[in-house]
């Protein structure tokens, strides 16, 4: 699948105020600087589509782009930010949390990992809430080409075997990219896409 159009759509921190389009969603989501608007511009091949920043949390709302007229990219707030409020922190975690819990049209969310570091235990705990609920999700590590081939492979292999260490029956799919140079591109939109004909059709 190639991305042949984009669409901004509406920026809101009210699930009740998405867009009531019957076409499937795919959230991205992260630590605030995980590189999730680099990946984002990546997939879709618009330069600024998802606004980047070297200040991370950049992303505070519910950010919905229609792709192809197809299927919505939803770009979520990241959790983890160092330099903000707690009461902050709290409002992003509450339509974070209304939105996995009752966006029904979202059938699979990205959760974004810095492959160059050790499992996090915020991450981890993220992807646990996310199992507990039920709520279907792949991991993407981001930023692959920081790190020589051997090193991404071992890291990518020793952050599953830490879920399957947390009582995880099996690990959920997973993908290796890079924003840098286009890394994991076609297999996560192929993976998006497969997804597509299953729930609406060719």
């Amino acid at each position: 699948m190639r991305v042949q159009s984009a669409e901004f759509v509406i920026s809101n921190t009210d699930v009740n105020k998405c867009p009531a389009d019957p076409i499937p969603e795919y959230a991205f989501i992260g630590r605030s600087n995980v590189g999730k608007s680099s990946l984002i511009n990546m997939l879709t091949e618009r330069k600024n589509l998802a606004k980047t920043s070297g200040k991370p949390g950049k992303t505070q709302l519910i950010n919905h782009f229609r792709i192809n007229n197809r299927w919505f990219l939803v770009d979520l707030p990241g959790y983890g930010y160092a330099k903000v409020s707690k009461k902050l922190k709290n409002t992003f975690q509450k339509f974070i949390t209304d939105y996995f819990e009752k966006r029904e049209q979202l059938v699979c969310a990205f959760v974004l990992i810095d492959i160059r570091h050790e499992p996090q235990k915020i991450d981890l705990e993220f992807m646990q809430w996310m199992g507990i609920n039920r709520i279907p999700f792949s991991i993407v590590f981001t930023k692959a080409d920081k790190l020589k081939p051997k090193a991404v492979e071992r890291k990518a292999e020793e952050y599953l075997e830490k879920l399957l260490d947390d009582a995880w029956e099996e690990a959920p799919p997973h993908f290796v990219t890079s924003s840098a140079n286009g890394t994991g591109k076609e297999d996560l939109l192929a993976y998006i896409d497969n997804i597509n004909q299953q729930v609406i059709g060719k």
